[in-house]
């Protein structure tokens, strides 16, 4: 009871100097919490969906189950009508409905804007029926009872400002539906973004499916006492054969669309808790300083507890009771700060398109636990090492001097297992570069990160003796006696500069690695854009889409004037038997012979302009290696919807390339021979050659041929090099900003230190008060010392994050990443930074110190 009473005296009466480690508990609990809430009110969004949309039983059409993509030909896979009547005679059946439903299209109003989100969201079409009334309601108007008529759904509406009477276009790979808005259906639950429009039964099947006579799918609803198992038995027993038919039952049915998103929803999950471990672990030593710190200014006081009685166990428990307080505080506020946090990012995600209600705002038991848990755990470990120095401090020695002595012994032996681990990360990570396959060198560079890592921050100290006295001799001379002060300050404690610099070392190693990789990434795949793309001009979905090019669109862009000539580019699904008699699904690039100028590629045998011939084709060297592979060989190719045909192996591409890796191509002749015409799929992408001297003539009638097509965009290879810049240099950007919050607790620490460190310093601060030292010159000595320990953490860090980053590209370089490129710009910007961070952080101690009462400093003991 003594020891928890004088934990708590103590914690309280240094409740200040423990505020900014709380901070720091508080910020990383925080993200640990507002993930998990924001991630599970995802979840519950999703299935209240998924369970509202999902009718008793549904009947679809059975699909591989390998294939989760859209349609190839842009046209949903059907059931026939005479389905819906059979299922209806089913035992238990109140009602059988069919519906139809449409993912493959783009909606656009009167100006030929997109009304889909912006997200990722689909956009989605179908018929109104009955089992809508499960999750909509019709708020406005009436439900649409002809071809000329479509209703939306009242969040689309919302956000592009549209009213009943308003003209949308709906863009099919069967045609353009030009209908007016009849009216507009409200959700019951939340829409997390899906822009739906439903047009009445048979426009949606004409107009969608292109025949009158098909459906995407059967809704069956039970009747009174019967379950959906009873009803799907009784289903399938009046469809007789199943065999050309998917039946789930509504649980079935949310659980495999929640299966769909629960891949995406873990990797954002997971990689959000991954930086707030990084968080932690920068908290360590936030938390370690902090602890230190305080157990060395109490040195005479723990010193006269151990001359009056107390044990080692007494001294390191209370110091261990004061980490619990604080887990405990930092937790508890964490907890509370990550709901907030939650709501923050529903609320961002709202505003850039992704309506997430905090309605459904989802707090598990489990989140404050785990919240709680891992604060104060990791709070109470990191007090453990300055816990146990506490309890070995001599009475004697404690009442004798001011401050623990240090350890030479275990100085000498922290440097030696520094080096040691040190070395051994760098060993791992030159073997990286050495690898002949990624995933032997993922391995090593695995290891490399972490013995390199652990070796900077126990050999910091040693670091920290050599890199601050050539950093002073650069940065600190130049102002004379408050630079010299400022450097012998840095230098009094190297282990505790070391922990310092540790912790901004973190987060800057990552933001230069990831630096790196990005830049190199980049430089690699404009090489290669140079090396290999002929063509002038890419046309392609917006953003990724998964939207193929409508038959109207490459109707439009084929009347454009100044075009040497235009390659279609689609992809059609088979299963290809090797000689060896493997068989294996795979997709071929049907393209027009054309192609091998617009995209140029290597063979390491035949010709692939032969591979355009008759009943020909090629594959990639990694294919024709595992199956033992030469040219003249025939291989079996099933094509998906259409016939099976015997193609003629006719050139052997080489695969160290990015564009296209593993590609195998046939002309687009070949697949329309074995391809029925209504399951050809439409062009994926399309490639252009401007006539000689034309490309500007040529580019601007492109985009105006597509202005009525808002989904797709022409890209000349300037604007393809800048997407690709750009959209690499967003993921970084999402990257720095989670790495922010490391970033953040670093610079916590830096301001903890020195704000105890003045603490430290109290009496001699005012003696140098008292012998002329002025405000002005003291500040700046404390600015000077936090600048120098800011640097010295961004020197370990951009350089330990260069030499990560250097050894993933050479391993990426198997790959076919192959260009080095090192961000300079950005290199020197964070080095800067850093310079900034560190005067910022000593604003407060310094201005604290310069308040200081010089009378009061001097009397301190």
């Amino acid at each position: 009871m003594t020891v928890w009473k004088t934990s708590r005296r103590n914690f309280f009466a240094h409740k200040g100097r423990m505020a900014l480690s709380a901070v720091a508990v508080l910020l990383s609990v925080a993200f640990v919490c507002g993930t998990l809430v924001f991630t599970d009110t995802m979840n519950t969004t999703f299935d209240k969906l998924f369970a509202a949309t999902s009718a008793d039983v549904t009947v679809s059409p059975k699909t591989p189950e390998d294939d989760d993509r859209l349609p190839e030909n842009g046209k949903p896979v059907t059931l026939p009508a005479s389905a819906v009547q059979q299922v209806g005679k089913a035992t238990g059946v109140k009602d059988a409905e069919g519906a139809v439903l449409s993912m493959s299209v783009t909606v656009v109003d009167s100006d030929n804007k997109n009304m889909g989100s912006t997200t990722g969201a689909p956009t989605i079409a179908g018929n109104w029926t009955k089992n809508d009334l499960r999750s909509m309601e019709i708020t406005s108007g009436h439900a649409p009872r002809g071809p000329t008529e479509v209703m939306v759904d009242a969040d689309t509406a919302d956000k592009h400002h549209l009213k009943i009477g308003d003209e949308l276009r709906t863009i099919a790979a069967t045609g353009d539906i030009n209908a007016k808005i009849s009216g507009i259906a409200t959700f019951k639950v939340t829409n997390p973004g899906a822009a739906v429009v439903y047009f009445d039964t048979v426009t949606a099947q004409t107009k969608l499916l292109g025949k009158p006579d098909v459906f995407s799918l059967i809704s069956v609803t039970a009747e009174q006492g019967v379950s959906d198992t009873q009803l799907k038995q009784a289903v399938a027993a009046a469809l007789g054969d199943t065999s050309a038919y998917k039946l789930q039952t509504q649980k079935e049915a949310a659980d495999a669309n929640k299966n769909s998103m629960g891949s995406f929803l873990d990797v954002m999950k997971y990689a959000m808790l991954g930086f707030a471990g990084i968080a932690f672990l920068v908290g360590i030593f936030l938390i370690v300083n902090t602890f230190s710190m305080l157990v060395a200014q109490r040195t005479r006081e723990i010193g006269l507890m151990r001359a009056i009685g107390s044990s080692r166990e007494q001294v390191n428990r209370s110091v261990l009771i004061e980490a619990l307080f604080l887990g405990i505080l930092g937790s508890v506020l964490g907890v509370g700060a990550g709901i907030g946090l939650a709501v923050g990012l529903m609320k961002f995600m709202g505003a850039v398109g992704m309506d997430l209600s905090t309605d459904d705002l989802t707090v598990a038991w489990t989140t404050p636990v785990v919240g709680l848990a891992l604060g104060i755990i990791v709070t109470v470990v990191a007090a453990y090492i300055p816990a146990r120095r506490a309890g070995k401090i001599s009475p004697m020695a404690a009442l004798r001097d001011a401050g623990t002595p240090a350890d030479g012994r275990a100085g000498r032996v922290r440097a030696a297992i520094g080096l040691v681990l040190t070395l051994g990360g760098g060993t791992a990570l030159y073997a990286a570069t050495q690898a002949d396959k990624s995933s032997e060198g993922s391995l090593f560079l695995a290891v490399g990160l972490v013995l390199t890592l652990i070796g900077f921050i126990v050999i910091g100290p040693l670091l920290a003796g050599f890199v601050v006295r050539v950093l002073s001799a650069v940065m600190l001379r130049m102002f004379g006696p408050v630079g010299r002060l400022a450097e012998r300050n840095a230098l009094r404690n190297p282990r505790r500069t070391g922990a310092t610099g540790a912790a901004l070392m973190i987060g800057l190693a990552l933001v230069a690695c990831l630096s790196v990789v990005g830049s190199s990434m980049v430089a690699s795949a404009t090489e290669e854009l140079d090396k290999s793309v002929g063509a002038d001009f890419i046309v392609q979905p917006v953003g990724g889409n998964p939207t193929l090019l409508v038959d109207q669109a490459v109707k439009s862009l084929e009347s454009v004037p100044d075009i040497e000539h235009f390659t279609g580019y689609k992809v059609v699904s088979a299963g290809i038997t090797a000689p060896d008699g493997t068989t294996e699904n795979k997709v071929l690039a049907a393209v027009d012979p054309t192609y091998q100028e617009d995209v140029r590629r290597e063979t390491v045998a035949g010709k692939l302009a032969d591979a355009y011939g008759k009943d020909a084709m090629s594959v990639g060297d990694t294919y024709a290696t595992k199956h033992h592979l030469k040219v003249g060989d025939r291989l079996t190719v099933a094509f998906r919807g259409g016939e099976t045909a015997k193609l003629r192996l006719a050139a052997i591409t080489s695969d160290d390339v990015n564009i296209d890796k593993g590609a195998m191509y046939t002309n687009v002749a070949t697949a329309a021979r074995y391809v029925p015409a209504d399951s050809l799929p439409k062009n994926m992408m399309m490639f252009a050659k401007a006539a000689d001297g034309k490309e500007k003539e040529a580019y601007a009638a492109l985009k105006a041929a597509l202005v009525k097509y808002p989904q797709y965009e022409v890209k000349n290879q300037a604007d393809f090099k800048q997407q690709l810049k750009d959209q690499i240099g967003q993921l970084l950007n999402i990257v720095y900003g989670l790495l922010a919050l490391a970033i953040i607790v670093a610079v916590l620490g830096v301001v903890n230190t020195l704000a105890l460190s003045v603490v430290e310093r109290t009496r001699e601060i005012g003696l140098m008060r008292a012998i002329g030292f002025s405000r002005l010159q003291l500040r700046g000595m404390i600015c000077l010392e936090s600048v120098v320990i800011a640097v010295f953490g961004a020197l370990l860090g951009l350089g330990l994050g260069m030499g990560w980053g250097t050894a993933a590209q050479k391993l990426l370089a198997l790959e076919g990443l192959n260009v080095l490129e090192i961000p300079w710009p950005t290199i020197l910007t964070v080095f800067v930074a850093s310079a900034f961070v560190g005067l910022f952080a000593a604003l407060v101690p310094a201005f604290r110190a310069g308040r200081m009462n010089v009378l009061n400093a001097i009397a301190t003991e």
